[in-house]
């Protein structure tokens, strides 16, 4: 299950990482409000765990923005605000639980859980490019009916350049996305290596990944 948490307190937003992927969730995160309205633009999460206060546009606009634009991602926002004023207008704009910090971690695990149970407003899309297909759900990548056998760092990197295509993703965002680690790839050849062995699963797919000098890559219709 993929989550997104949101929060600017750089100790607290990694003990929640941390602790998520203990528990097996997979897990972007984002210390500003733009920054996780960018994240919800591009990926479908089940859950998002938001923050009220942040740099960038607080947590209940991120929470109206991803309302206003169809996001069934269930919503668990987090504030020091535990007046009932501030629950309902939280709740009003679109969350769908609300947690009072200070706050314990098994809490929101079984509040996390409680929201995975209850039923997704609408199934995420398959992505498709060419006839390449990529189901988030599944986590499958498919070339017509066949299904590509894809290790999770080549399934990370295909789904980012697949949702931001035609446009260039630079080193930074695959590194950011594809590792948990991002310094790890960087200063490397470890993106190369997997942008090499995904360009071999490709033929026939009705795409290219094209390597844009200076910038980053794209993949775009063959």
């Amino acid at each position: 299950m993929r989550v997104l948490v949101a929060e600017d307190d750089p100790g607290l937003r990694q003990i929640l990482v941390l602790g998520l992927k203990d528990y097996g969730y997979q897990v972007d995160a984002a210390e500003r409000g733009d920054e996780a309205i960018d994240l919800l633009r591009f990926y479908d999460y089940d859950v998002a765990v938001i923050d009220w206060r942040m740099p960038g546009g607080e947590g209940i606009d991120v929470v109206a923005w991803a309302r206003k634009h169809g996001k069934p991602t269930a919503i668990l926002m987090l504030t020091a605000r535990d007046a009932p004023p501030d629950r309902i207008r939280g709740l009003d704009a679109g969350a769908d639980d609300y947690l009072v910090k200070p706050f314990d971690f098994g809490e929101l695990l079984a509040r996390i859980r409680a929201l995975q149970r209850r039923p997704r407003g609408v199934d995420s899309p398959v992505i498709v490019r060419g006839v390449l297909s990529l189901d988030p759900v599944r986590r499958e990548v498919a070339i017509g009916d066949r299904v590509l056998p894809l290790t999770a760092t080549e399934y990370k990197i295909l789904e980012l350049l697949m949702r931001r295509s035609p446009a260039v993703v630079d080193r930074k965002a695959i590194a950011e996305h594809g590792w948990d680690d991002e310094t790890d790839p960087l200063g490397s050849n470890a993106i190369d290596v997997q942008l090499s062995r995904l360009r071999a699963k490709l033929p026939n797919a009705g795409v290219r990944i094209v390597t844009v000098r200076g910038a980053g890559y794209r993949l775009e219709e063959a």
